[in-house]
């Protein structure tokens, strides 16, 4: 365990609603100078899955982004509520943006997304042995779904297609456990 070389002097609230609250810390840096710091505190918890059906198809649901003022597709995610079971609330999430409910799961990694100015975790996860229903989207959400193969979206995505973090890392780790003979397509 390295020690923390940071000093906080002071810390204030400056911003919060439901999902985040922002704070402004004065420190004395690990050379020793006062400054400032900010820390964006998330309320929930970054959720995300892969759905990996019978035919090694997967699916992306896309939507217009508008921090981004963009169109992105992104593997199916959303925030799970810090207090409830990361796995039931990634469940709900599937269901509701594409009537998707999966028999199988599997933890593929923890992340933090942006762990120089945010305390934000991320999960992601593989499921398969998918059932199909419809997706019930929320009121905010105006999605579409696209179902291709596991390997094309691989493809686009090092063709620079989809620039979502959860994406590219949960994409990537699946291609990697596929190269490591660590992941059959389909799972079973």
């Amino acid at each position: 365990m390295e020690k923390n070389p940071w000093q906080t002097l002071s810390s204030r609230q400056v911003y919060d609603n439901p999902w985040i609250a922002v704070r402004e810390d004065q420190v004395l840096t690990p050379a020793g100078q006062p400054g400032i710091y900010g820390v964006v505190h998330y309320k929930h918890r970054a959720l995300g899955v892969i759905p990996i059906d019978e035919e090694g198809h997967t699916y992306l649901v896309g939507q217009y982004r508008y921090p981004l003022q963009a169109y992105s597709w992104e593997i199916p995610e959303g925030g799970g509520k810090l207090d409830r079971d990361p796995l039931s609330e990634i469940q709900r999430e599937l269901a509701e943006e594409t009537g998707l409910i999966a028999r199988r799961w599997r933890l593929l990694l923890r992340m933090h997304l942006s762990n120089s100015v945010s305390d934000e975790e991320a999960l992601l996860y593989l499921a398969w042995d998918l059932r199909r229903g419809t997706p019930h989207p929320e009121g905010t959400e105006q999605l579409r779904l696209w179902r291709l193969p596991l390997h094309e979206a691989i493809e686009r995505l090092h063709a620079g297609q989809f620039t979502d973090s959860l994406t590219v890392a949960g994409l990537l780790y699946v291609e990697t456990l596929l190269h490591r003979k660590a992941l059959t397509l389909p799972p079973t």
